[in-house]
């Protein structure tokens, strides 16, 4: 007696990662910019580069150059936009990565508020921008004040995030740059 068995094809599937590895910029410049509402409030922020690896940390400050409203807090957030597919069906994403309050209570002119934000312990990945016309990953830092009135005020600029070989760690010399 013979048997046969019919035996279809056998399939197994496996996520697999990859890792693009980008050199740190040559070029990376601070990001300052002036900000306000017309004789109410006026601030000046400043953050130490554009481009930022996704261990590295923002170092940064802000300051008050004239401040007539009552500013209840300020924070600071990391906002990750995600945009797939192609226009007009495009679709969008944001996520608040983290949000951590900077400044409670209100300030004075002259006040400076500094910055250190780790970003190694948030999960990141690098900017994207354009793949192939159908996807984008992008980040933002997001300044919001708050007054006592619960309105919010707020200043999004966009970063650049790459992922750097880990075994370049050494050898990059001033990479952290300090605001003077």
């Amino acid at each position: 007696a013979t048997v046969s068995k019919r035996v279809g094809a056998i399939t197994q599937s496996k996520d697999i990662w990859v890792y693009s590895y980008r050199m740190p910029p040559e070029i990376n410049s601070s990001i300052r910019m002036e900000v306000g509402i017309e004789d109410c409030l006026h601030i000046e922020f400043e953050y130490n580069k554009s481009k930022y690896h996704l261990k590295d940390v923002i170092v940064g400050k802000i300051y008050f150059l004239l401040v007539r409203i009552k500013i209840k807090h300020m924070e600071l957030s990391i906002i990750r936009r995600e945009t797939t597919g192609a226009a007009p069906n495009q679709y969008n994403e944001s996520e608040t990565i983290t949000k951590f309050e900077i400044m409670d209570g209100a300030p004075v002119r002259g006040e400076t508020i500094p910055i250190r934000l780790f970003l190694g312990g948030f999960d990141l990945t690098p900017t994207y921008r354009d793949v192939n016309k159908k996807f984008s990953t992008r980040y933002y830092l997001n300044l919001v004040l708050v007054d006592e009135e619960n309105r919010r005020y707020f200043k999004q600029q966009e970063i650049t995030l790459y992922r750097r070989n880990e075994g370049e760690r050494g050898a990059l010399e001033g990479d952290e740059t300090e605001l003077e």
